[in-house]
Formats: structure tokens, sequence, C-alpha cells
């Protein structure tokens, strides 16, 4: 005890203080920095969950001994990342999360030993729209879907019978596009045994009617998927041409605009030709016909009208004889039907216009000059422009290659660039990593260089020897104080030493070096309180 009370005292109680509170916040951070290693990198399992679908995933989430966290208002679950595949799927085995919504499990859940017709109906609707809400909710763009449905059902001895409609709320990432409303019509349509994509209104969470459900809006639909069809097309040929040009005059020299009128008017078209010259006998017919019979002389009585008279006639009078041939033959004409159907989507007329850049050479001194292309040049881009866009002249179509400055020049890419850009792809977790790895480390390096060293170094440090108070104070003859160990330079220039005497001159140095001492000690004393104290205390020992 003695031995720790007087290191206790050559350290002393300030700077055991500081080393331990040093030492507890080293042992906190790094305890922190461990512990924080340990705890395994969480990851969102399901975000924009609603608070039924919340405590029946957290009620799994303990049964199954899975750490997990909430954020937000409880709607978004975080659990380890390397665990988020096999949550899900364990969670999907449960129907877990339903998101408001029923499916085809409804008919799990329920006997139906005793259901009437309308419960089984109503759980048959509820079950279809709840299958038709998760797939859509399964798509890109789509956060979260409700269907409302309308099966009406045929009366008995009616004939007249409304059709299905259906009603669909979306909440949506961005904006919808019009084919992707019209997918999402037909899907539903597809599955409603009836329905057709007309009868199907969309309406976004903002309130904004996307498709009302009607034949004025199935006609604007089919002219917006004209339009669309008008745009793809444009679009294929436009990027096929600028990717031909890119290789002959470089990448992003080249500008193309294409415009095309295209019929989408359907017809069908049947005709019969019939051939004269292509008689083919089709049936034949010979009927030869003799006559035997014995005339009357041309006599009209009752006697020649009675039952044998004719043979008595034939007998009497003279007798006829001739003999007559009939033949009939049918034709056959050959006939050609032809039925000629012209599907929409026929080019009418097509227009292209193409703007190329100049040439730009570089000098010596890493000057560019722009030099305009020649004329074979530019006859030869529109050959090759022509011949990609398939421009017909019966057609009326339209090619123009103009070559004009651009406004910025542009820079062309080094070949191969591309390929080491993998490496700089970083996601947000790696780039979160990073920077908590990087704080972590500057306060590291802060604590040991700002706090552990400047410690270290004042505890290692010799300790101050006693001091000692001078005696007498004695000035050499060049006015340097030795007894003490401080050198005090008073040297006067040599005109002051000639102006003034030499006792004067003494006098007034041993007075500064006295007055230089005494502040000396009294700084030293301020600084030492305590070895100050032992040294008086030694000199009381030493007088008695």
């Amino acid at each position: 005890m003695d031995n720790f009370t007087q290191l206790i005292n050559r350290i002393g109680l300030p700077r055991m203080a500081a080393m331990a509170v040093v030492a507890a916040l080293m042992l906190g951070f790094f305890g922190f920095l461990i512990l924080r290693a340990q705890t395994p990198n969480l990851a969102p399992l399901y975000t924009g969950l609603s608070l039924e679908d919340s405590s029946a995933i957290i009620s799994e989430l303990q049964t199954q001994n899975v750490p997990y966290e909430l954020r937000g208002e409880g709607d978004t679950i975080l659990v380890p990342r390397d665990q988020i595949t096999t949550v899900r799927m364990a969670l999907a085995g449960s129907g877990l999360p339903t998101r408001g919504q029923v499916g085809y499990e409804i008919f799990d859940q329920q006997s139906t030993l005793g259901a009437t017709s309308f419960v089984q109906n109503l759980n048959n609707v509820r079950a279809l729209e709840g299958e038709l809400a998760r797939t859509i909710g399964s798509l890109a763009r789509i956060k979260s879907a409700r269907v409302h449905l309308v099966l009406p059902e045929r009366e008995l001895f009616r004939r007249e019978r409304s059709d299905p409609s259906a009603s669909i709320v979306l909440s949506v990432r961005g904006a919808l596009s019009g084919g992707e409303i019209r997918s999402i019509q037909h899907l539903v349509a597809s599955a409603i045994e009836g329905l057709t994509p007309g009868r199907v209104s969309i309406v976004d969470d903002q309130g904004n009617l996307l498709a009302s459900g009607t034949a004025d809006d199935q006609q604007g639909a089919l002219a917006g998927e004209a339009a669309e069809r008008t745009l793809g097309f444009e679009n294929r040929l436009r990027t096929r041409v600028e990717d031909m040009l890119a290789n002959v005059v470089g990448a992003g020299r080249a500008r193309v605009e294409v415009s095309a009128e295209i019929d989408f008017n359907r017809s069908t078209t049947t005709q019969e030709t019939f051939d004269p010259d292509g008689q083919v006998v089709r049936s034949s017919q010979t009927r030869e016909t003799e006559n035997n019979s014995a005339g009357a002389s041309g006599q009209v009585s009752v006697a020649n009208e009675l039952p044998g008279a004719s043979q008595n006639a034939g007998a009497n009078g003279p007798s006829e004889k001739g003999t007559s041939s009939e033949e009939i033959t049918n034709y056959e004409i050959s006939k050609t039907t032809q039925t000629a159907v012209t599907e929409a989507g026929a080019i009418k007329r097509l227009s292209v216009a193409v703007v190329v850049d100049g040439v730009y050479t570089t000098d010596q001194s890493g000057t560019s000059t722009y030099a305009p292309r020649s004329a074979e040049d530019i006859a030869q881009i529109l050959t090759l422009v022509r011949s990609a866009v398939g421009y017909s002249q019966a057609r009326g179509d339209s090619v123009e290659v103009v070559n004009m400055q651009f406004a910025e020049r542009p820079e062309l890419s080094i070949p191969g660039t591309d390929a080491a850009g993998g490496l700089l792809d970083f996601t947000r977790d790696d780039i979160m990593s990073g920077a908590e790895m990087a704080v972590t480390l500057l306060i590291a390096l802060a604590l040991v260089f700002f706090v552990m060293r400047p410690l270290l170094k004042k505890v290692l440090s010799p300790e101050a020897q006693p001091l000692a108070l001078p005696p007498a104070a004695e000035v050499g003859h060049n006015g340097v104080l030795t007894a003490s160990g401080i050198v005090v330079n008073d040297a006067q220039p040599d005109t002051e030493k000639d102006k003034t005497p030499a006792w004067v001159a003494n006098a007034r140095s041993m007075g500064e070096t006295q007055l230089q001492t005494l502040k000396t000690v009294g700084t030293l004393v301020e600084e030492n309180p305590k070895q100050a104290a032992l040294i008086v205390r030694d000199w009381l020992s030493s007088a008695a």
C-alpha cells in the first residue's frame, strides 16, 4: 500500500483520473466496434406493410427466432441480409403478407358444410379480386392495387344479361404509359368470363383517371395504340440508321429523325375469274328414238278411237317408220377465286432527315480545325441511308442528308473503357459500409494521436528534480549569475559604461540580477508548489 500510495503521489491524482477516463473511453469505443462488427447487417424484408401484416409477420419471426428491427411507423421490417430469401419463402408458405387481400385460400379456411350459395358466390368474388390484385401488384411499376369486380348473375326466364365490369385503383411509381394501362385492362378482362377490356376502368391513388372503361375510351385506346406503333417503328428505324452511321462517321457525329405515315386500315378483297378457253366436259348424254307406226290416212272417226282400232288401221292403212337421235353435253368452265387480306401497318410514306458533322483535324499544337465533308461522302451516306430505310420512289419517300457543323464537338470514347467500369460499380450497401469503416478509422486515429500519445508521453516523462534555492547571487565581471544556474547577459554598450561609474554599473547589475532571480524562483514555485513545499520543509528541518 505504501508503494501504491507513493506511485499515486508521484504520478498525481489528476493524471490518474485522466488515465482512468481515457481507458474507460477506449474500452467503451473498442467494445462498441466489436459489438457493431458482430451485429448482423440488416436489410428491409418488406416495406409499406399494413399494421395487420406487420403484426402477423413479427409473430412469425418470433416463432422462428429470427432477429428483426422495425422502422418507420411499423410499416418496414428489417432482418439479417443473409436470411432474407429464407424468411420470405417461409412467410410465403404461411400466406404472408396478405396486404389486406384474400385469395383462393379463403376456401381452405372455411368449411363449405352449411354454406349458402350467396356466401359461396361472395367468397368467389373476393378470391378473384384478391388474386387479381396480387397479380397486378407484382408488376414493376405498381406498388399496390385494389380490384373491384361486378359479376351480375343471370336470372331464370330472362333473356337480357348485363355485362360484367371491373374497377381498379393503383398506387404507382411515376406515371404509367398507355401500353401498360392497356396491358392491365387485358389482364383483368382475360381472367373474367365475358369481361371486355373496354369495361375495365383504372384510377391511380391521386384520383387521376387512367382508363374510363367506356366505348369512347376504347376508341381513344385504339388511336393511342396506333400512335405508339408509329412511334416504335420510327424509333427502330432511327436507331438502325444511327448505329450504321456511327461506324462510318463516328459515334455521336450523326443525328437522324424519321417520320412515317402508316396505314392502319384493314381490308379484305375476294376476286373470281372465269377462263372461257379452259372448258372441260362435265357430262355427256345421247338419246336415240325409233318410230314404227301405221297411219289411218289421216281420218278421224269414232272407230279409230275404239280399242283395237289402231291394229285395224295398221292393217288397212299405210305404215310410218322413223329414227331420231338427241345428244346433250355439259361443259365446266374453269374458275379462279382469290381472297387478299391487307393487314394494318402498311407504310404510306417515309421521310428521313440526316445531319452529319464534318471532319476535325488536329495539328501539332493541338488546335482542332473543322472541315466539311466532300460531296462524294454525302452521296455515299445518302445511298446507305436509302438502302437501310427501304426507300421507295413510287411511294413518295423522302431522304435528305445534310452536312453541318455541330454546336458541340462530340468526344469519342476510347474503346474498351466501358469494360473497366464494372470495378467502380458499388451498391448503396457497399458505400455505406465503406463510409462507416472510414469514420471508425478516423476516430481510432484521433484517439491514438490526440489522447493516448500525449497521455503516455506525459506519464513516461522523467520527474523533475527538487528545486534548490540559490545562495547568495554572485555576479561575475561580465554580469552573469552562475550560482543559480541562470545566465543573465547584462552587458551594456561601451558608450553607457563610459558615461556611468563602475560601482553604479555593478550595483545596477546586481539589482537586476536579484530581481530576475526572484521572478524565476516565483515562477518555479507557482509551477511546482509541492516540490517547493518539500524544499522549505527541508530547510526548516535543517535549521532546527
